[in-house]
């Protein structure tokens, strides 16, 4: 409650919180546009692939060449002004208090975080891709340097993190949480070439906005959900469903009666679970006060006195009158990632991290897939993510959706089959590899 003040207490002492960005796509950007005017906060350096692209999302987000001008890190730090590179490793190794990893890809995320960890560098994980795929052994490895690995405030999970903790600082049995999206049960065959006229955009709209149709495939197709509810549950220890998120349809008044076990007359396994309600009902219609931008938490009052509390001050309950929802109906992205730098550096404590192995996200075919097909990944023709317990994917031999790019089949595989290492020639990225193996031996669910 008091970051803004530790912020300004920085900016006084001339001793600013010195955070570098790493990936400057749109979430990236949008942190640009708030640490420019965030006191106590200095972007030390911004490093992407393409230095050019770095340039052209901080002019684009209101900063001027003499803010960027600085040809070093010694020069930034010096002077207050801002070194643009392509070298994520030299970043790492600058004088730094945060490192914010944006790139989106799972096999350099891990490698960055790991970077960061041996620099004794606090940092902010955006690239929910790299939790999902060894996010426990990042966070476990952070913690035993000293330093803090976390999710990123303004991302749903960090938000739904933060819900949870309310619930359960309140003394309220926390039933479900999550998050709202678009969906119908065909989205899961979406592909690059159909993801548009799930938005409804124009051909001209699309060319205008340069958006990447993988990125934005995986929000239609299932996967970015269930790597955030990956990202929830593990940070959490609340439970996936056992066979996939069930994306039941649920407004913002009605998450307490479809949230809640089924015995109770809801659509969960049990209580303590992590769910995405969808924003639309199966035939396709709207609901009403939907929760599609939003993140919530069902939660439960055990005594007849808190069940007339809860009608006292107004809550939405279900017919019990136990059942509750809090819920945020907006997230904004990247504009909000600051509170994650602040926690770090000056409270030393994590927006949400992950604490167990509970939930992974594996690979499942979109359609029949020949032998000698190359999977594409996340949002692409060939595959997309679905939420299992992390005992189940362990069970049977479930490639996780975060290597499932640039790997060539070896025999079919069938429509809706989770797809194995046994299917797939060996991934190419050998560290990566072992450093998901690593999490599996360590973190075993059933061990």
């Amino acid at each position: 409650m008091n970051l803004s003040r530790m912020l300004r207490a920085r900016a006084e002492a001339g001793d600013p919180v010195r955070v570098g960005l790493i990936g400057a796509g749109k979430f990236g950007s949008m942190f640009l546009a708030q640490v420019r005017t965030t006191p106590g906060m200095q972007l030390l350096g911004v490093a992407d692939l393409s230095a050019e692209r770095a340039r052209a999302a901080l002019a684009r987000t209101g900063w001027t060449d003499e803010q960027v001008g600085a040809r070093s890190f010694d020069e930034a730090y010096d002077r207050g002004t801002t070194c643009v590179t392509q070298d994520a490793a030299a970043l790492i190794r600058a004088p730094l208090d945060v490192v914010v990893e944006a790139t989106g890809n799972p096999e350099a995320g891990i490698g960055h975080a790991l970077e960061c960890i041996r620099a004794g560098t606090h940092v902010v994980m955006v690239n929910v891709e790299a939790d999902a795929l060894a996010g426990p052994l990042l966070a476990r490895r952070a913690r035993e340097a000293g330093v803090v690995y976390s999710l990123a405030y303004g991302d749903q999970p960090a938000l739904i993190c933060e819900l949870v903790d309310w619930a359960r600082a309140c003394g309220f049995e926390v039933v479900c949480a999550g998050k709202g999206t678009k969906y119908l049960p065909h989205y899961h065959q979406s592909t690059p070439d159909t993801v548009w006229q799930h938005f409804g955009w124009t051909a001209e709209e699309v060319a205008r906005s340069g958006a990447n149709a993988k990125m934005f495939n995986s929000f239609v197709d299932g996967t970015k959900s269930a790597i955030e509810m990956a990202a929830v549950a593990n940070a959490t220890g609340l439970l996936p469903p056992s066979d996939g998120l069930l994306f039941p349809p649920a407004g913002a008044e009605e998450m307490q009666d479809v949230l809640r076990p089924e015995p109770h007359g809801g659509v969960l396994e049990r209580s303590g679970m992590v769910e995405v309600v969808a924003s639309l009902q199966r035939d396709g219609s709207s609901i009403e006060r939907d929760l599609r931008w939003g993140v919530y938490v069902v939660f439960r009052g055990e005594t007849e006195y808190v069940r007339e509390c809860f009608s006292q001050y107004g809550l939405v309950v279900d017919a019990s009158g136990h059942y509750a929802a809090l819920y945020r109906p907006y997230h904004l992205i990247g504009l909000e990632v600051g509170i994650s730098v602040a926690s770090a550096a000056l409270r030393n404590e994590p927006t949400g991290a992950p604490v167990a192995w509970l939930a992974d996200v594996a690979a499942t075919a979109k359609r029949d897939i020949d032998a000698g097909e190359v999977l594409d990944g996340e949002g692409g023709y060939c595959v997309w993510g679905k939420l299992v317990p992390a005992e189940r994917s362990l069970a049977e031999h479930a490639l996780p959706i975060g290597l499932a790019h640039g790997v060539r089949v070896v025999r079919p595989i069938a429509a809706g089959s989770l797809v194995t290492w046994a299917d797939v020639e060996p991934h190419p990225n050998a560290e990566v590899v072992a450093i998901r193996r690593e999490m599996e031996a360590t973190f075993r669910p059933f061990a």
